[in-house]
């Protein structure tokens, strides 16, 4: 099975294939005959971690090699408490050691920490290089290697330091997700469940009737790549209407605000981004029935989804509901000093606003503690 989609951008539109062996197959894409992104004896800087690395580098390497490019690589800790300004000064230096030119390109093989700093690298070396994404987790599949969001984090919050820099391709190889912790899985599906909930509700409905969703070999391989296509799909059709945030992609932050604070708080070692998201996304909901946005019958779907997926639902004990309201106020969405969430109205659609009051907020989270 194999599906290629269009990010259909005015300035430079880009695919995202997803199809098995693709990772192979990488060399052949970036020099394709009738489009091609680089030119042969061009040098290509291929980034990644560790783990990742020892799996799929070698065969990345040999396919860029044997299209003809000039091929380094740049091996980066694994990790979300390493998507650093530090971290990005080893790109910087690899980039600088290896003559990386105007006309070379990046290349992020790995998770969405990868994915983000190899873009964001890419977008101020030389004051911009091409970047192309080969996600290897669940969630950067169907969310960060999509859209051009680059960046790392400031001590103070995620995300704070980046730049939007759209990658000239994405290449999604459903096959190396075989090799990902089941962890790591589940916190994909909280960025998925988050598609169903805020754009594709027929994506919602499949995932109620699949029987389980907590591990990948509970999952067809036709249920998969609907998941990868279906994901993508709507995250293509929110960042074609609205590259750079200025409206309605601000919809794809659901269960961000919240689970931002709650994932910067525990230092990013405790709770990881699908699993904040997923905390994020019961906050929402609970929220939105709070104030009538939607029915107490379509937050307690929601629920029972992320329960499914055996994702967390409930804010960690150790955490102060007053640090988590002050972290809010220093969310990136946060505009004229009020914080901005985004709410379903029901399943398949939602909205962004800033009317939620504080006392609504503590109230949520407060019967979100865990005990």
């Amino acid at each position: 099975m194999k599906s290629i989609l269009s990010v259909a951008l005015p300035q430079q539109a880009y695919n995202v294939v997803i199809a098995p062996q693709v990772r192979t197959q990488v060399g052949a894409w970036l020099s394709d005959r009738q489009q091609p992104l680089l030119k042969p004896g061009q040098k290509v800087l291929l980034v990644s971690n560790p783990v990742i690395f020892k799996h799929y580098g070698e065969q990345a390497i040999a396919s860029l090699t044997q299209a003809g490019f000039q091929v380094s690589h740049c091996i980066l800790p694994a990790g979300e408490r390493y998507k650093t300004l530090k971290s990005v000064q080893k790109l910087y230096d690899a980039a600088l050691a290896n003559r990386l030119e105007r006309g070379s390109a990046m290349v992020a093989l790995g998770g969405g920490v990868i994915g983000d700093m190899t873009g964001f690298a890419a977008a101020t070396w030389l004051r911009g290089i091409a970047v192309v994404q080969m996600p290897t987790s669940l969630l950067a599949m169907v969310d960060a290697s999509i859209g051009g969001k680059t960046g790392v984090n400031h001590p103070q919050g995620k995300n704070l330091i980046g730049a939007f820099h759209q990658p000239r391709l994405v290449l999604i190889d459903p096959q190396v997700l075989k090799t990902l912790p089941a962890r790591e899985f589940r916190a994909g599906m909280a960025e998925v469940i988050k598609y169903g909930v805020i754009w594709d509700v027929d994506l919602f409905e499949q995932l109620e009737a699949a029987e389980r969703l907590d591990q990948l070999r509970h999952i067809s391989a036709d249920l998969l790549q609907s998941i990868l296509t279906r994901s993508c799909q709507a995250k293509a059709e929110v960042v074609a209407e609205d590259e750079k945030e200025g409206g309605l992609r601000a919809i794809l932050n659901y269960g961000h605000t919240l689970g931002h604070a709650v994932e910067s708080l525990t230092g990013y070692r405790s709770v990881n981004h699908g699993e904040a998201v997923a905390i994020g996304m019961v906050a929402a909901g609970q929220i939105a029935a709070e104030m009538g946005w939607w029915t107490e019958a379509e937050c307690d779907r929601q629920l029972a989804l992320i329960q499914k997926t055996g994702l967390p639902t409930h804010i960690p004990a150790e955490l102060s509901i007053n640090d988590i309201l002050e972290t809010l106020k220093t969310d990136k969405k946060v505009k004229d000093g009020q914080v901005r969430f985004v709410l379903p109205t029901r399943i398949g659609e939602a909205k962004v606003t800033n009317q939620v009051e504080a006392s609504v907020i503590r109230q949520v989270s407060e019967q979100l503690q865990a005990p």
